[in-house]
């Protein structure tokens, strides 16, 4: 048996905010598959020695920094959220980086598919990288009051993010499987742990 018989397909997760990505993600790591989240991957690129962080200071300045070396998030945030174009900058830095972590990481696998989480799956193309895309959908009702209640923000803010973000529309467009996440957490593990069992039927992603 050739080692490419284990080549796992990557399965591309993801959702609005508020959908119920993380604990859709949760359970496919309790069942044991090997699994990676594009914030994760975020974070790790930006750590202080690599490259990355010294182009984001080199273009915004050492205020982008905390006084540990490590990223400000919360004021790169401030400064790209009300310019597009700083924005656009940070995305096309960031990005293939972050493409390049995923993927060598989903690469080692031991569980026949991967998935791999990512609120912004669809906007950055990352998708095509992937075999199959599995959206958690809810509606938008549901994912203010719940980002509210876990994030200690404003429905303004909520709602500014919403706009932000994909039309609900077009990443259902792109999906090969939906769970609708509007009931508690049983009922979104149950049909998490029903897709799983019909993800290990499939073989690169297909029936």
């Amino acid at each position: 048996m050739t080692t490419a018989a284990f080549t796992p397909w990557i399965l591309g997760l993801t959702g609005g905010i508020g959908s119920g990505k993380s604990a859709a993600a949760e359970r496919f790591v309790a069942l044991g598959v090997h699994l990676v989240d594009a914030d994760q991957a975020a974070r790790w690129v930006v750590e202080p020695g690599r490259p990355a962080l010294a182009s984001i200071v080199e273009r915004f300045g050492p205020g982008v920094l905390l006084d540990d070396g490590q990223l400000d998030r919360a004021a790169l945030r401030q400064l790209i959220f009300a310019d597009p174009a700083q924005r656009k900058w940070l995305e096309q830095l960031l990005h293939p980086l972050i493409g390049q972590e995923i993927f060598s990481y989903l690469a080692k696998a031991e569980s026949p598919y991967a998935v791999y989480v990512s609120p912004l799956l669809i906007e950055s193309g990352q998708y095509q990288k992937t075999q199959r895309v599995l959206v958690i959908d809810a509606p938008p009702q549901l994912q203010v009051a719940r980002t509210l209640l876990r994030d200690n923000t404003s429905a303004e803010q909520v709602q500014a993010i919403l706009k932000a973000q994909l039309a609900r529309e077009e990443r259902l467009r792109h999906a090969d499987d939906v769970v609708v996440n509007d009931g508690d957490l049983a009922a979104l593990h149950a049909q998490i742990d029903h897709l799983h069992h019909f993800y290990l039927t499939l073989r690169g992603g297909q029936p």
